[in-house]
């Protein structure tokens, strides 16, 4: 069986797919080598088995867990999470890389922690409280998640099996039903739920503008150890342009002042090695030579490297015209 990519070298086989939601689907992975990660931990998939990767958190626990397991949104117009959700079935094969990233219980001392997720965003929180329950079962673990509607609650038949030994408030912007919040998390609801924020991890996951907001909020109310993991999602405004020279290509166009550099390229057809789309893998790592930006993320880059123009390509929004090398 030929590997399709050198990143991605673990085959695992689907043995179930089961819907969450209404655009949301768990892969079930049957893996029958030693695949090591740790709780919230992502892995990048080759999509149709070929060289366009993406990355998926793995939702499963390790050491807990008999599958490996994939939860998955789907996107409109999301070419990986279009195959997965649409055209991957039971039986097939799907190539994975081995676990990445840092947003993990699983290094820290901690016995005191609130998980903060919005979306799917919640899949790397599932796996962390599954692995606490297991391993640290004295931990004190309260998780506030976030939800449009009620029918978008992720791993909703899994919840109920982890109370009362953690805490769980639901808010849901749109048809809540008791014991749910209506409405958005705000820093008010935060200390009045949390007011011993202070004392513990707090860990975040979730689209860029829910992450900002909570962030914000959790260090205003004394919060110190704050981890996030982002899932980006594209907020582009106005009609304001700027133009983008690619020196290696000899090519210049424009893009809407705010839109990603990685997005810029793609629109106008000119490949970018991206898999997680969120600043974490480094894969999308691209040198600016002159221009206005911001970089919301320098996960992966050396000091060196970001003086030298470095940026990852997912992460830094255009804000005036730029130089690529």
């Amino acid at each position: 069986m030929l590997i399709p990519h050198g990143l991605c070298t673990h085959a695992m086989q689907v043995h179930h797919i089961e819907q969450e939601t209404p655009d949301v689907w768990t892969l079930s992975l049957i893996n029958h080598d030693v695949y090591a990660y740790e709780p919230g931990q992502f892995a990048l998939v080759s999509i149709n088995n070929s060289e366009t990767l993406r990355a998926y958190t793995l939702s499963s626990t390790p050491g807990q867990s008999r599958f490996v397991t994939l939860t998955v949104r789907r996107l409109e117009n999301g070419s990986g999470s279009g195959w997965l959700t649409r055209r991957v079935k039971t039986g097939d094969t799907l190539w994975l890389s081995d676990a990445q990233g840092d947003f993990t219980c699983a290094r820290q001392e901690d016995e005191r922690y609130l998980f903060l997720a919005a979306g799917c965003g919640v899949t790397p929180i599932m796996s962390m409280c599954r692995w606490l329950a297991a391993n640290r079962p004295r931990a004190d673990v309260q998780v506030i998640y976030s939800v449009r509607t009620p029918r978008e609650v992720i791993f909703a038949k899994t919840w109920p099996t982890l109370q009362p030994w953690l805490r769980l408030t639901l808010f849901a912007e749109q048809q809540a039903v008791s014991p749910m919040i209506a409405g958005r998390l705000d820093r008010a609801h935060l200390a009045a739920l949390v007011p011993d924020i202070a004392t513990r991890r707090v860990m975040a996951c979730g689209p860029a503008p829910y992450m900002d907001l909570v962030e914000k909020d959790a260090m205003a109310l004394g919060a110190t150890g704050f981890m996030q993991e982002r899932f980006h999602t594209t907020a582009v405004t106005g009609t304001q342009r700027l133009k983008i020279t690619v020196t290696r290509l000899q090519r210049e166009f424009s893009a809407p002042v705010g839109m990603s550099l990685l997005e810029a390229l793609e629109a106008n057809n000119i490949p970018v090695n991206a898999a997680c789309r969120a600043g974490v893998c480094g894969c999308c790592k691209t040198r600016i030579l002159a221009g206005r930006y911001t970089a919301a993320s320098t996960a992966t880059l050396s000091p060196a490297e970001i003086a030298e123009g470095y940026v990852l390509a997912c992460s830094c929004r255009l804000e005036g015209d730029v130089v690529v090398a």
